[in-house]
C-alpha cells in the first residue's frame, strides 16, 4: 500500500526545499503560528515539521521563540509569503488532503485522557459540530482513532472510546515485549542504512538539547524506533499483532504532557541509542537485550504516570461523549 502523506510530513518538505533554495533566507525566525496559518493547519503538524527540520539541520534554535532558517545568519523576523514557500506550485499537497489531521491531535489527546476512567459513547454528529465540520471529517477522525486502538465501533455501528486501566497498559506492554524484539530481528538485517542514520541523528540531536525538546520532537523519536524501524520487519503477520499494541505508545505521550511537573519528563534517548547502535552493528543479541530492557522500564513509567494522573484529575464534560 502506498505511504499516505501526512501533514507534517508535507509541510516538512515544503519548508525543507524552501531553506535550501534559500528562497527563506539564512536567519529568518519561523513561528509555528504564522506558518500554520499559511498552511490552513493547526500548529501540531508545524511543531513535528520544525522538530524535523532542525534533526536534519536545516533549522536551528536561537536566544528566542521559534527557530532559524539554515546553518548561518543573524535573526531576521520576515513576513514569510506563500511565494516565498512557492504554495503556488502544483506539487504541493493541499492541506485539505488531510484536514481531519488538524483535529485529531487534539482529539487523540481528549479521548485518551478520558480512556482511563472506561468506556464511553462517542457521538459523531457531536464530534463533527464540536470541531465545526462535516461528518466526513468527523469519521475519518475516528477511523484513525480506531486503527490507533484509543475507540471501537460495535456491531451497531456505534463509537466508543477504549478503555485504558492499569491492567490493560500492563497487559500491551507485555506483547509489546514478545513481539517487538521478534519484529526487529528481521528489521535489523533489512533497514537501509541511510534510514538508521537519519533517526540515530535525531536522537543525538534531542539529547543534546534535553529537556528543551518539543513534545512533537519526543513524538518523533519513539515512532522512529517503535513503528519506523520494525516496519522493516519481514514478518507481515507479527506487526499487524503490533497494531494492537499501538494505544499505549499514544497514550503515554499523552499522559506524561498531562502529570509534568509532578514527575520528570523520561530522558529515553540513551536507551534508544544502545538499541540503534545494536542494529547498526548487526548485533542481534545485544539488540534484543536493550528493547526488553527499555520495555520493561517504559512499562513500569507508564503504570507510575498513569497512576498519578488519576490521583490528580477528575472527569470532565466532553461535548461528543455520553456519559
Amino acid at each position: 500500500m502506498a505511504h499516505r502523506t501526512l501533514a507534517y510530513e508535507a509541510i516538512a518538505d515544503t519548508l525543507r526545499k524552501a531553506v535550501t533554495s534559500r528562497s527563506l533566507p539564512e536567519g529568518t525566525v519561523l513561528l509555528e503560528g504564522p506558518i500554520a496559518a499559511l498552511f490552513d493547519s493547526s500548529r501540531s503538524p508545524v511543531k513535528q515539521a520544525l522538530a524535523t527540520l532542525e534533526a536534519e539541520g536545516l533549522v536551528r534554535r536561537f536566544d528566542g521563540r521559534g527557530v532559524l532558517a539554515g546553518k548561518t545568519g543573524e535573526p531576521q523576523r520576515l513576513k514569510i509569503t506563500p511565494d516565498m514557500l512557492k504554495l503556488e506550485d502544483e506539487t504541493i499537497t493541499s492541506p485539505k488532503t488531510f484536514a481531519w489531521q488538524n483535529f485529531y491531535y487534539d482529539f487523540e489527546n481528549t479521548v485518551i485522557l478520558r480512556a482511563v476512567f472506561g468506556s464511553f459513547r462517542i457521538n459523531e454528529l457531536a464530534l463533527a459540530r464540536h470541531y465545526n465540520v462535516g461528518r466526513t471529517v468527523a469519521g475519518d477522525i475516528l477511523n484513525h482513532a480506531v486503527k490507533n486502538g484509543i475507540v471501537t465501533r460495535d456491531e451497531k455501528s456505534r463509537w466508543w472510546i477504549n478503555p485504558l486501566s492499569e491492567d490493560r497498559f500492563h497487559d500491551l506492554y507485555e506483547v509489546r515485549m514478545l513481539l517487538e524484539p521478534a519484529a526487529l530481528r528481521t528489521a535489523m538485517l533489512r533497514i537501509p542504512a541511510e534510514a538508521l542514520s537519519t533517526m540515530r541523528k535525531r536522537l543525538v540531536a534531542a539529547s543534546e538539547h534535553f529537556p528543551a525538546v518539543a513534545s512533537a520532537e519526543l513524538d518523533t523519536l519513539e515512532e522512529d524506533l517503535h513503528v519506523a524501524t520494525l516496519q522493516y520487519s519481514a514478518n507481515p503477520e507479527i506487526l499487524e499483532a503490533l497494531k494492537r499494541t499501538r494505544c499505549v505508545l499514544v497514550a503515554g505521550k499523552h499522559i506524561q504532557r498531562a502529570v509534568r511537573g509532578t514527575l520528570p519528563i523520561d530522558a529515553f534517548m540513551d536507551e534508544h541509542l544502545a538499541i540503534m547502535d545494536a542494529v547498526a552493528a548487526y548485533n542481534y543479541p545485544l539488540a534484543q537485550q536493550a528493547l526488553t530492557s527499555h520495555l520493561e522500564q517504559s512499562s513500569i513509567k507508564a503504570k507510575e504516570r498513569l497512576q498519578a494522573y488519576l490521583a490528580m484529575s477528575d472527569i470532565t464534560p466532553i461535548s461528543y461523549v455520553l456519559d
